[in-house]
């Protein structure tokens, strides 16, 4: 699915299909994230969910993590440092990307050690 990347971020009150829509999320996931607490929302009198724009780059952040292998409690642990109902700074940013480093790069050694175990004898 096509990303929408012609909108401001940082606007209230999305609708999921909005979210949806500019994050090439599915709205099922969303509402999956929402249930975990990856992510948040508010009820309007109608009871219909409306995201903040920190919401976006939650889940971007979301993405990346599981594109390293990340659990779910592990993603959530990983975006419990965030400030709730603000978008992540550029330190956020940095801060998670070397967490996703160090995590890629040991995921990688134990991946390399296991293919060294099964090599046939020299």
């Amino acid at each position: 699915m096509k990303q929408d990347t012609s909108f401001d971020w940082h606007e209230p009150g999305l609708t999921i299909g909005q979210v949806a829509r500019r994050s090439g999320v599915s709205a099922s996931a969303i509402r999956f994230y929402e249930a975990q607490g990856l992510i948040s929302s508010d009820r309007t009198a109608g009871n219909q969910r409306r995201y903040h724009g920190d919401v976006m780059c939650r889940l971007a952040m979301i993405e990346a993590c599981q594109r390293v292998g990340l659990t779910l409690a592990e993603v959530g642990r990983a975006l419990a440092a965030l400030p709730p109902g603000q978008a992540p700074t550029s330190a956020d940013w940095d801060a998670l990307a070397e967490r996703l480093r160090t995590e890629a790069q040991s995921r990688i050694d134990q991946l390399s050690e296991v293919l060294r175990e099964l090599a046939p004898p020299a």
